[in-house]
Order: structure tokens, then C-alpha cells, then sequence
């Protein structure tokens, strides 16, 4: 019997040997963000389906402003199908100088203080900050952001191209048009 227990114990990490970890690379942020331009409007193109996104069907939009204490106001908005503007505010900062395009984001203020922080993390960067594309670490979580309400083609299946080599599965994005639906051709 003990020897069995040991076997047992051992299968496993026989298995093991000669194979190749299935680990996806870790997710890269932008070495450097400047704050004062990623600032301002920013419109949704493509973003991975939440459940605090799902009844957003146009106008996805985010808004940064600088704070007094160099924290970063956002507001993010979206319309619903029946036309009914949603708006919900966060901060955001980044905790660590070193790793500037490693952002954390919180929705839920408390007493003065920003509870259940979350990473929102810049990947990349437009060389102009004409475009962001913004995850997280488990890449469940991906926005698409551009200055202008629409994107060109090419710029974004290139995206989708670098994030797919990145380990996104860019199936799991939906684009957000900015229109309402009346006004799409």
C-alpha cells in the first residue's frame, strides 16, 4: 500500500518531464506614458464584453482629467439601447513611478479612500497618442481607444494582430460604434 501511495505521488510529475510549459507570455506596458497627453477624450472602438459594459450599445466614451493631488479623474459613458445615457466615475493613478504604463483604476470611493483597485494597464501607444490599447495582466480585459470616433481599418486590425500574438484572443472584443443607431449607414 505505502508503495503505491508513493507511485501515485510520483505519475504526476513523470508526466511532466521532457514537456513544454503552455504559459502565455507575460502581458508589456508602454515604458513610458506620459499623463499629461494620454489626458482627454477618448472614444471606445473595441472593447472585451463585461458585465458592466454588456447594455452599452453606442458611444462608448472615457474622459481623463488631472486632479489636484495628480490623480487621474475618469469618466466613462456609453448609451443604452433605449437611448438612456449610463456615466460612472473612477480614479485613477500610477503606484509605482518605474512601471509608469501600470495604472490602477478604482470605481468605488469609501471615506476618502479608493476601495477594490484595479489594474489597467497601457500596452500601447500611438506615436502621437492618437490611439491606446489598455488590458490587464489576466487578459480578460482589453479597450481599444482612439482620439477620433472612428479607426481606420488597417491601424486596427493591426492592433488586433499585435494582440493576438500577445495571447488576447481578439474574437473577445466587439466593436462600439459611436452612432446611434438612426444615424449608421
Amino acid at each position: 500500500m505505502k508503495w503505491a501511495l508513493i507511485g501515485l505521488l510520483l505519475i504526476p510529475p513523470l508526466f511532466l518531464v521532457g514537456m513544454e510549459a503552455n504559459e502565455e507570455p507575460a502581458v508589456k506596458t508602454v515604458d513610458k506614458l506620459e499623463v499629461e497627453k494620454y489626458l482627454g477624450k477618448w472614444y471606445a472602438i473595441a472593447s472585451m464584453e463585461k458585465f458592466f459594459n454588456r447594455s452599452c450599445v453606442w458611444g462608448n466614451k472615457a474622459e481623463y482629467s488631472l486632479r489636484d493631488d495628480g490623480r487621474i479623474d475618469v469618466k466613462n459613458s456609453c448609451y443604452e439601447e433605449n437611448g438612456e445615457k449610463r456615466e460612472v466615475s473612477a480614479v485613477a493613478w500610477v503606484p509605482d513611478d518605474s512601471e509608469p504604463g501600470k495604472l490602477k483604476v478604482s470605481f468605488v470611493p469609501f471615506l476618502g479612500y479608493r476601495l477594490f483597485p484595479a489594474k489597467y494597464w497601457v500596452l500601447e501607444l500611438g506615436d502621437e497618442y492618437q490611439y491606446a490599447v489598455v488590458g490587464h495582466p489576466s487578459r480578460n480585459f482589453g479597450w481599444i481607444l482612439s482620439r477620433e470616433p472612428e479607426m481606420d481599418q488597417e491601424i486596427l486590425d493591426s492592433i488586433a494582430r499585435r494582440l493576438e500574438a500577445a495571447g488576447y484572443d481578439f474574437s473577445d472584443f466587439k466593436i462600439n460604434p459611436q452612432k446611434p443607431p438612426e444615424d449608421r449607414q
